[in-house]
């Protein structure tokens, strides 16, 4: 363990968090912050996401979810009577830059890492971290490769999620639209420059013409497009009855109008990428009939739900979305993990050994979170139900689990 004393530590907060300022006033760099320390030491933890940029929503609120958990077990005396200190890093949904926050993090020597956010900028990270053994858990890389090479057959032990896969979604979108909606034809449109638009799109398919749902068309775009009228048009003409937009909220808030005026009828569909687009909308009419898979909804009633629901609410002023209670699945899941290592050994906080021990209960898991029950599998993938959410008088309600 890190014996320094009181004075050290607190020198020690203050030079971090100049060095916080500085990189954030130079590239969005980090901050700290955390319950006081005590007089041994402190527990660090990274976290890594886009913060700013056009996909800080998801940052933001798995922020958000990840600190409401810290800062309550910091209430309640921490771990073993250690705070939590936690340091984050503004990665812009860069690959590069997710890199560069991964090794500013290292050198705040934190113990684990909550992060990253997307799948790109995490699948950017996680090579070196499984070198270098560092926990790591995220709460919406979804990309089959965030936690599994398939090319050379590496499961990146030391990587976690909280959240479910794209082949997951793809899967269960398709089962959903075949067993549920009773379609017979789908089309399918997706982002060429995007990999959680790619694997979802590429499950789907695979899945539908397994169990007997004809997709008719797969038209294409790129990442910055805007206009999708050319390739909504040929899908109106194909007259499918489910359409599946595998994107973000922001994509989905600009393509929805443009397929009514395009003539497109199919229900449409999606995946979790959709949560909060309906806050990105300015007439949701063009999505009503619309469904869309999730980890979490508000009308949950379940009393651990409605009890984070009720607590983030007094935190932030706002509902927490998806990403935000998944972030607080992953903060619950990483230190239930490193109490445990806490309370069974004696291994010094950072080093090898310590962090073997804490992916050693990570892949133990067996706990109840606010979206779901978690335990995983050989992949460290969650194995939990699914939220289905059905848009409908224009509000995005709880359809059920699937």
């Amino acid at each position: 363990m890190r014996l320094t004393s009181k004075s050290k530590r607190v020198l020690g907060v203050v030079l971090v968090v100049a060095l916080a300022f500085a990189l954030a006033a130079c590239n969005g760099g980090g901050t700290t912050g955390g319950g006081e320390a005590n007089d041994a030491e402190t527990i660090r933890v990274g976290l890594l996401g886009p913060y700013t940029g056009a996909v800080a929503h998801f940052g933001l609120a798995v922020r958000e979810g990840a600190l409401l958990y810290i800062e309550q077990r910091n209430a309640a005396g921490g771990i073993n009577g250690m705070q939590i200190e936690y340091f984050w890093f503004d990665d812009e949904h860069d690959p590069i830059r997710a890199l560069t926050g991964y090794n500013w993090l290292l050198d705040q020597e934190v113990t684990a890492i909550i992060g990253g956010v997307t799948s790109g900028p995490t699948m950017a990270v996680v090579p070196q971290a499984f070198e270098d053994n560092m926990p790591m858990i995220t709460a919406s890389a979804t990309h089959a490769g965030v936690t599994y090479d398939a090319e050379n057959g590496v499961v990146f032990t030391n990587m976690f999620r909280a959240c479910f896969i794209d082949p997951f979604q793809g899967e269960k979108m398709a089962e959903f639209a075949r067993n549920v909606l009773e379609a017979e034809t789908a089309a399918v449109i997706f982002n060429t420059g995007v990999d959680y638009s790619i694997g979802l799109q590429e499950a789907f398919v695979a899945r539908a013409a397994a169990i007997g749902l004809e997709v008719v068309t797969i038209e294409a775009y790129g990442v910055d497009a805007v206009d999708f009228t050319s390739q909504l048009t040929n899908i109106a003409a194909l007259n499918p009855d489910v359409l599946f937009i595998p994107d973000y909220f922001s994509i989905i808030a600009l393509m929805a109008p443009q397929a009514i005026n395009a003539g497109v009828t199919a229900t449409l569909l999606g995946a979790d990428g959709w949560d909060g687009v309906m806050d990105a909308m300015t007439d949701p009419s063009s999505l009503e009939g619309a469904f869309y898979m999730s980890g979490f909804s508000v009308e949950d009633d379940t009393p651990k739900v409605q009890d984070f629901i009720t607590r983030f609410m007094e935190r932030y002023g706002h509902e927490p979305n998806m990403f935000s209670a998944q972030g607080y699945d992953a903060a619950m899941i990483l230190f239930a993990a490193i109490e445990h290592v806490e309370n069974t050994t004696d291994h010094v906080q950072g080093s090898d050994e310590y962090r073997t021990a804490v992916i050693n209960a990570m892949a133990a898991t067996n706990l109840t979170g606010v979206t779901g029950h978690i335990t995983y599998d050989r992949f460290n993938n969650p194995i939990k139900t699914a939220v289905m959410v059905e848009i409908r008088d224009g509000l995005a309600r709880f359809w059920g689990t699937f």
